[in-house]
């Protein structure tokens, strides 16, 4: 079986895996591997890395509140300024600021799960 053909197959179905998360999926503002365009744009790329990231470093270091607004404000920042042209963004800056606010929502959404965890435990 020809091996580009198994790629441009599996391409299509993280592509269409991507869509499922309502990235717009942009080409200019999306990452390529070997002409192969991210199934997600970088900002939601970035995201998903915050995500990971944040799942990995839960035990180890959990953020504060304040942590958690900056990253968030920052990826919204980076978002706002570009969508009104007051700054031209780049994809390693979308992917920057996307992984500061997946890391931060990410570990929001963990510290919530514990304390729930923790509060059901102590009643039982």
């Amino acid at each position: 079986m020809d091996k580009n053909f198994d790629s441009n197959k599996l391409w299509l179905k993280l592509m269409n895996l991507g869509r499922l998360t309502k990235c717009h999926q942009i080409p200019e503002r999306s990452f390529f591997i070997n002409g192969f365009q991210f199934p997600v744009c970088s900002r939601c790329t970035g995201v998903f890395f915050g995500w990971i990231a944040a799942i990995c470093l839960i035990f180890f270091y959990k953020p504060n509140i304040f942590i958690v607004i900056l990253f968030c404000l920052a990826m919204f920042l980076d978002w706002f300024l570009q969508s009104k042209n007051i700054i031209k963004c780049n994809n390693i800056r979308r992917f920057i600021t996307g992984t500061l606010g997946g890391y931060a929502l990410m570990s929001l959404y963990l510290k919530i799960i514990i304390y729930i965890i923790q509060f059901l435990i102590s009643k039982f």
